[in-house]
């Protein structure tokens, strides 16, 4: 009889997973995809009526959740999540980092308060959550929704560019100091309609039509293809796979011709 492999399934099922930043957009996306799977799910944000709005959806899906926001420029809102959700479940399995703030402005007009403004959500709220979650978890992963800019630099977008850099780069720097307790990894997503930039890539736009000449997948991504990324790396079947920053733009960024 030969030796029998296996592996992990690709799945959150009964884990605890707080999405901050869950209720629009791709945070949305993975909080649902991760109620779903069988997760409870708490999915916040710094707006009450949206987090009220997700919870419900969250529990039509057979989620145990609880309502909470979180703002995450105050360290205090962040830790009172930490504490709400440990209370409710008895511990954070996996955490995802989402939360975005967005500056369209040249280099030579970016004013000192929107590069403060972007960074402190963007980047500080990354490091915030990652060092306050972690003190919490017994062993588990962190999730860093990251993005393309770094590698492609689109115009008018740079600080956005320089504070998805650097959670790339404190990805990395997390994941060696966190492991082997926590695994701590970044999905970089392409291109993917959401309600920051509806009104710059939806449907019918001209930069629309160009993603879908460049892109070989043909178009956009679906939130839901990115937060199938997620799941994977919150899942089990992952345990292996830390200081990553997985890249899921059908190609995008790699089709210069």
């Amino acid at each position: 009889m030969g030796t029998s492999y296996t592996h992990h399934p690709v799945t959150v099922e009964g884990k605890t997973a707080v999405v901050i930043g869950g209720t629009s957009g791709i945070g949305e996306a993975i909080a649902l995809s991760f109620a779903s799977d069988g997760a409870d799910v708490v999915a916040t944000s710094r707006t009450p009526k949206r987090v009220a709005d997700t919870a419900e959806r969250l529990r039509d899906r057979g989620a145990d959740t609880i309502e909470t926001t979180t703002d995450v420029t105050d360290r205090a809102s962040v830790e009172d999540t930490r504490d709400r959700t440990v209370e409710a479940f008895g511990g954070v399995d996996v955490l995802v980092t989402s939360a975005s703030a967005i500056a369209r402005t040249a280099v030579t007009e970016t004013t000192e308060q929107e590069w403060q403004d972007v960074l402190d959500v963007q980047l500080d709220g990354v490091y915030r959550a990652t060092q306050v979650f972690a003190e919490g978890m017994e062993t588990g992963s962190i999730v860093h929704v990251s993005s393309l800019a770094p590698q492609l630099a689109p115009p008018n977008l740079s600080t956005y560019t320089a504070a998805k850099g650097g959670v790339d780069a404190y990805t990395r720097a997390a994941a060696k100091e966190l492991a082997p307790r926590i695994r701590v990894n970044a999905i970089a997503p392409g291109y993917v309609v959401t309600p920051q930039n509806v009104d710059l890539i939806g449907e019918g736009t001209e930069a629309r039509e160009r993603i879908r000449e460049r892109c070989p997948m043909g178009d956009v991504a679906d939130r839901e293809e990115v937060a199938g990324a997620a799941v994977y790396l919150a899942s089990d079947a992952a345990s292996y796979t830390t200081g990553e920053v997985l890249t899921v733009d059908g190609l995008f960024g790699k089709s210069v011709f």
